[in-house]
């Protein structure tokens, strides 16, 4: 009997070790603020493109510090669908249409294309009021670890380009939560 007690003990624990690992892992993929005890990085350096829908127009591009990464996020009126993005590293930030150079301070450039135009397709009224070449507007990115610097580069034929400048090439991730595009880049590799 005493056996059968020990072994019962033995297998509660696990289980209850088993169940704080899951939440641990899940901890990783937590929204900014919530605590995990390692951070991962396999998220890679490369080209991320997916999606097919176009959003009704950008209303506003806010940021957040994370423990192990920073965080953009493009707020659209809606979006039906997977929202069609281009994420990728540049060598030099150059505003779509013109093809005019636009300086990004930091170690690397983050280029950025969202469907989601800075206006409204019927009045032409600016959703998201930021000018060519300038640092997006409501953006402050002091005390941020990766993030240096943010740069608008145009909206045009319908979708948003951004110049996010970051501290080196590191990884970065972009997720799609309702009618918002996140990019999130790592501190760390």
């Amino acid at each position: 009997m005493r056996l059968l007690r020990t072994m019962t003990a033995l297998l509660a624990l696990t289980g209850a070790g088993a169940m704080g690992t899951t939440g641990t892992a899940g901890a990783l993929d937590a929204p900014v603020g919530h605590a995990a005890e390692a951070c991962s990085t396999a998220w890679g350096s490369g080209v991320k493109s997916a999606g097919e829908a176009q959003a009704d127009p950008l209303t506003t591009i806010t940021t957040r510090r994370g423990r192990c990464f920073d965080r953009m996020i493009f707020d659209t009126g809606g979006a039906k669908g997977d929202l069609r993005h281009y994420v990728g590293y540049v060598g030099t930030f150059r505003q779509d249409g013109s093809g005019d150079r636009i300086p990004v301070s930091g170690g690397a450039i983050l280029q950025i294309f969202v469907s989601a135009p800075s206006y409204d397709s019927t009045t032409g009224k600016p959703s998201y009021d930021a000018k060519a070449g300038q640092p997006l507007p409501g953006v402050n990115l002091t005390g941020y670890r990766t993030f240096k610097d943010t740069r608008f580069g145009a909206s045009f034929e319908g979708q948003t380009q951004i110049g996010l400048g970051v501290r080196a090439r590191l990884p970065f991730r972009v997720l799609q939560s309702g009618d918002d595009l996140i990019v999130d880049v790592a501190h760390t590799w």
